[in-house]
């Protein structure tokens, strides 16, 4: 653990990366693919420990048998030197040169290229022609099987940030009264989750009151709570890389007969795909037990509304949606170590939307929280 680390579980070490190394080029070796190229993406990230924001420049890492080769512009390179990441080559690429070329040179002249699936397409024509396309192969089914199943050190990172994430609801509630803009409630949350050893601030936050809270996305321009209001906080933060991702909706006073009940639906949804998530299961069983209660309570059917609008679920890990997503028509079986959300929104337009999303590891004996779900519309962060 290096001196600067503040949390109390260590962050990925260099042996893991190693070994998510190894466990790639076995499954190249299997799949007869000669290279991957990785881009500046989190399955650079996950495998190389490089981290590096895309731009209109190809900067990447070449994952070749017995060789890794970062794939560099040549005025990056002192900067890339400087970052943590994993022993390898650097080759670089001058701006008057083409990146497709060196790619297709250090790849040699035979073999399949798997390619990131996050390549944005202004550096996939050039290596489809440096490389010719009958030898690029996708990506995704190599890199994402690897990074589906969750080790033991990164579940502890993503359990450390969710329980972060859930005290930083927690003083957000504590701050909630009528008159408090939403703005106000999202500079707060930005400040709790840097207070707290989120060196990034917030990732992402959503502060919703009244009929915005129906918006699964929240709403543009500015709110005011008013009194009565049904109150939507969905926020998460990032430690080293690995997201957090909580929602709670809640009310300040005894809600409305309306808003208890489809509050209530809420959590017995969210109870169904807990009870649904065993090892072996498919992943559209989950969201097919969310809306069997949903729609034993009279919303839906379907994607119809009032009801659920979309998945009940995604997974989560370096990217804060990324498989297994818990939706119709995806069978893959959960294994041990996926990581998901399970947030079945309920949504009654025009008026307001309930959604709690607590997120669930798969392990060996089943469905184990991140987080304690909550216990009721006024009492969101006691135990149920």
């Amino acid at each position: 653990m290096t001196a600067d680390w503040p949390h109390p579980v260590p962050p990925i070490a260099p042996a893991e990366y190693a070994q998510r190394l190894e466990r790639l080029r076995t499954l190249m070796q299997a799949s007869g693919v000669e290279a991957v190229l990785l881009g500046a993406s989190e399955s650079m990230r996950y495998f190389t420990g490089l981290v590096w924001h895309p731009s209109e420049r190809l900067l990447g890492a070449l994952v070749l048998p017995t060789r890794l080769v970062y794939i560099v512009p040549g005025f990056e390179r002192s900067r890339v030197e400087t970052l943590p990441h994993v022993a390898g080559d650097i080759a670089t690429w001058e701006e008057h040169e083409d990146a497709a070329a060196l790619v297709a040179s250090l790849a040699g002249p035979a073999g399949k290229v798997a390619l990131d699936d996050t390549l944005p397409l202004f550096a996939f024509y050039p290596l489809a022609a440096a490389l010719g396309a009958e030898r690029i192969v996708e990506g995704a089914p190599l890199l994402r099987s690897l990074r589906l199943r969750k080790s033991a050190a990164e579940i502890a990172i993503i359990r450390h940030a969710m329980g972060l994430t859930l005290e930083v609801h927690r003083r957000a509630h504590a701050l909630m009264k009528p008159g408090i803009r939403a703005s106000e409630a999202v500079r707060f949350i930005d400040e709790q989750h840097r207070a707290l050893g989120a060196p990034e601030g917030s990732s992402f936050c959503i502060v919703s009151f009244g009929k915005a809270t129906a918006l699964p996305h929240g709403a543009d321009g500015e709110q005011t709570l008013h009194a009565g209001d049904v109150i939507l906080v969905d926020t998460g933060c990032r430690i080293d890389g690995y997201h957090s991702d909580l929602t709670r909706t809640y009310t300040l006073d005894e809600p409305t007969p309306d808003v208890a009940r489809i509050w209530a639906l809420e959590r017995a949804a969210q109870e169904a795909v807990f009870a649904a998530a065993r090892i072996g299961a498919a992943a559209e069983a989950l969201d097919a037990a969310a809306r069997r209660v949903i729609e034993a309570g009279g919303l839906g059917p379907g994607y119809r509304l009032p009801g659920l609008p979309h998945r009940a679920g995604h997974g989560l890990g370096l990217d804060i949606h990324e498989p297994p997503y818990i939706v119709r028509g995806n069978r893959m079986a959960l294994e041990a170590g996926m990581c998901f959300s399970v947030e079945p929104m309920i949504v009654v337009p025009g008026a307001f939307g309930i959604r709690l999303e607590d997120h669930i590891c798969m392990t060996e004996d089943g469905p184990d929280w991140f987080t304690e779900p909550a216990k009721s519309p006024t009492e969101p962060f006691a135990s149920p």
